[in-house]
């Protein structure tokens, strides 16, 4: 029978199952946007009728996907009891491996962090790196208590595009034989979890539309500013990735180089700061935090190679505002960190550059864009699941269904 006939066919009992569960799924959706509501407010918000969310609601709280949260005293009538989503339902994983720190957390699926380790990242190789990454995630999960059969989604970062066919990441340059097959795949049959793997900018922009500065942007850039450059774009709260994932790839772009072509990323990072630094007199074991620590102090090579910085991210945000057109550019990673010292000479530099001025912001996540980022991804997809895993089929069936 077509699906097209389902509402003409109440009495099938394949159809009130669809319609039961199609009655759930909104009231649950309803919850999550409303935080916690009685029985009358939610039918007042969906339309369906006191008797069809009464069913509804024990039907959700038989599966443990809703709980009593409190009640309500209205001025006149009965005391209301309070309704929410159980956070407890089931958890979700995210990973964030970055050259410096793999960083891994779960939370539940209210979005709440309730665990996570930050651990050095001195592996120095692939088959190293893979290891930690499971480690790591083996760690969070039991530090959060949580059985591990109840994380039911994971999202891992990671620089580079990750490439489904291939089944292995591309173009990491910073991560030394981390484009090798299957090591994605060993990730995940170690842990058990259905991963997605995504690039760092991409999930720092969601991380920062879904938590920091970029919600309710139309369109924004977030630029991450580390060991390597990259970008990602959300456009009315979705991730745009290009047809291959590439889009925001901007560290490829061509810069003319003192005395060769380069690449932007050769120009715009942390290690291109620490050379302008050497460059302009500056001696010893220097990093980026050292060298913008050094400005602060005044130290006239450290100034002059903030200043360099400046400019070629000015250049950075011009070429972003030209293509994009972005209401927002956010600066972030590593780099951002100093941003108190970047973010006026870049606006400056920006006025002289173009007409096309978006506003510039430093993340307000910092260092946890990307792992915000996985975890609101992973929640999107885990949210779905374990509704299918734990509604319908439970409870009494909603004595006056309503499509």
């Amino acid at each position: 029978m077509p699906a097209s006939d389902a509402a003409d066919q109440p009495d099938q009992p394949w159809n009130r199952r669809l319609l039961r569960r199609t009655n759930e799924r909104l009231l649950l959706d309803r919850l999550r946007a409303l935080g916690a509501a009685s029985r009358a407010q939610l039918a007042r918000e969906t339309g369906l009728s006191k008797p069809t969310v009464s069913s509804a609601l024990a039907s959700l709280e038989t599966a443990g996907l809703v709980h009593e949260v409190g009640t309500h005293a209205p001025e006149r009538g009965r005391t209301a009891v309070l309704y929410s989503p159980d956070p407890a339902a089931g958890h979700v994983l995210g990973v964030d491996i970055g050259r410096g720190w793999v960083r891994a957390a779960v939370a539940d699926l209210d979005g709440t962090v309730v665990a996570r380790a930050d651990v050095r990242n001195r592996a120095r190789a692939s088959t190293a790196l893979a290891e930690l990454v499971v480690d790591s995630a083996r760690q969070v999960v039991a530090n959060a208590g949580v059985d591990p059969a109840e994380v039911v989604h994971g999202v891992v970062g990671t620089p580079g595009v990750y490439d489904e066919k291939q089944r292995r990441v591309r173009y990491a340059m910073h991560l030394p034989g981390w484009g090798r097959t299957g090591l994605i795949d060993h990730i995940r049959e170690e842990l058990g979890v259905p991963l997605e793997v995504h690039n760092d900018a991409n999930l720092a922009a969601l991380g920062e539309y879904t938590y920091g500065v970029g919600a309710g942007s139309r369109l924004f850039a977030y630029i991450l500013i580390g060991t390597g450059l990259g970008m990602g774009i959300v456009r009315e709260g979705r991730l745009f990735t290009g047809a291959r994932g590439l889009a925001g790839e901007i560290g490829f772009l061509p810069w003319p180089g003192r005395r060769k072509p380069e690449r932007l990323e050769d120009a715009v990072s942390g290690v291109a700061v620490v050379e302008a630094a050497r460059e302009f007199g500056m001696s010893g074991q220097l990093t980026a935090k050292a060298v913008f620590d050094a400005a602060r102090q005044g130290n006239r090579a450290a100034v002059r190679a903030v200043e360099l910085e400046s400019e070629r991210i000015a250049h950075t945000v011009a070429a972003a505002a030209a293509v994009l057109d972005p209401d927002l550019v956010v600066l972030g990673g590593g780099v951002g960190h100093s941003v108190d010292l970047l973010l006026e000479p870049v606006r400056e530099r920006l006025r002289a550059l173009t007409p096309l001025r978006p506003r510039i912001a430093p993340s307000r996540l910092g260092e946890d864009a990307v792992l915000l980022g996985a975890v609101a991804t992973a929640l999107g997809a885990a949210r779905d699941l374990v509704f299918d895993r734990k509604a319908g089929g439970c409870g009494p069936a909603a004595g006056d269904l309503q499509p």
